[in-house]
């Protein structure tokens, strides 16, 4: 190779590593300010809370329990639930399988007042599941049995797909093995299907959680009471203001981010 050549390959070397270096910073200012964007609500609310004048409203502390037990009941239901469901939309091939994936995607892409003016519509006391259940003693409007249904509508899909997601990244291979060794289809499920999906799962459940506990417009619309934690803080913003959101808004983060946290940690620990 002559001199010049030798220089000629140096040089594009050189401006190809700044060119590098360029994407590099242009990707990490990028990346920070996304991250500046995402941190500026909860640091506007770090800010603007008046700590010293802070006051639960009457209702506050009842509201919490309602959306905490509620939402428990809601997550049990979702899992029991959607697992098998998910299970057999990763794992078997069947006719209409398409419009289970769409009865799936249905309520997610629904808005949410949609969502319960449909089941108002589908459950409500005027519908013929609302009298067949209002005939066995059960109403499903502004009752804890409406709360959780709308909760269970809210949070369900984001379960299904994860979970669904998880099942398919669990090699066939794995599975067949632990059937040829004389598994039943049962065990296989617990021993080896189970395990090595539990990080999407457990992905599933913290979405399914905070989803269910947040959920507004199917609950406003399905059962306004029980109040629970979102539309109380509807109802304070309404009739107080704004200094009457901050407690009940505080008190809705430490409930409703911990349990996603800790369940990623664990996951995250036993791998």
């Amino acid at each position: 190779m002559t001199l010049s050549a030798f220089d000629s390959v140096a040089t594009a070397r050189l401006s190809e590593r700044a060119a590098d270096a360029r994407r590099s910073r242009w990707v990490a200012g990028a990346a920070l300010l996304a991250l500046a964007l995402l941190g500026v609500p909860f640091a506007g609310l770090l800010l603007a809370t008046p700590w010293r004048a802070l006051a639960l409203q009457p209702g506050d502390v009842a509201a919490l329990a309602v959306s905490v037990r509620y939402t428990l009941l809601a997550l049990v239901l979702v899992v029991l639930l959607g697992t098998p469901l998910a299970w057999l939309l990763a794992r078997q091939s069947f006719r209409g399988k398409w419009l289970a994936e769409a009865l799936v995607l249905l309520p997610l892409l629904t808005p949410p007042l949609a969502m319960g003016l449909l089941l108002a519509i589908s459950f409500g006391p005027y519908s013929t599941i609302g009298r067949a259940c209002a005939a066995l003693g059960l109403s499903l409007s502004n009752t804890p049995a409406a709360f959780v249904l709308a909760q269970v509508y809210g949070s369900a899909p984001y379960f299904v797909i994860a979970a669904r997601t998880a099942f398919e990244g669990v090699p066939r291979e794995l599975e067949q093995i632990s059937l040829t060794l004389g598994q039943s289809p049962a065990r296989t499920f617990m021993r080896v299907t189970l395990p090595l999906a539990r990080l999407g799962l457990v992905a599933g459940v913290a979405l399914a959680w905070v989803r269910a506990l947040g959920e507004f417009g199917i609950v406003l619309i399905m059962a306004y009471y029980p109040r629970g934690i979102p539309v109380k803080l509807w109802v304070n913003l309404e009739d107080v203001g704004m200094p009457a959101v901050y407690p009940l808004l505080w008190l809705f983060l430490v409930i409703g981010l911990p349990l996603p946290l800790l369940l990623g940690l664990a996951a995250r620990r036993r791998t």
